[in-house]
């Protein structure tokens, strides 16, 4: 595994100082996890604008709401 330098504030190194407390077995897989949780959240906020933006489009858009009608049409409900 790769290792990284980074600097932080002292209250996230007390956060990170207290990695037993948290149930993880060192600092570098709290942080690896805190890393992941992160990537996850950016991805699905995202993934949330993206979809707004579609449904601004759509709802603006009535070319895009035929086309998507006919498409739609013959099947099951």
């Amino acid at each position: 595994m790769q290792q990284a330098k980074f600097s932080c504030k002292e209250s996230q190194l007390e956060f990170i100082n207290n990695y037993r407390q948290y149930g993880f077995k060192d600092k570098s897989a709290m942080v690896r996890e805190s890393l992941n949780l992160l990537k996850e959240k950016l991805e699905s906020q995202k993934l949330k604008e993206s979809a707004e933006l579609y449904a601004e489009i759509y709802t603006e858009d009535s070319e895009l709401k035929a086309l998507t009608h006919s498409a739609a049409q013959g099947w099951p409900e």
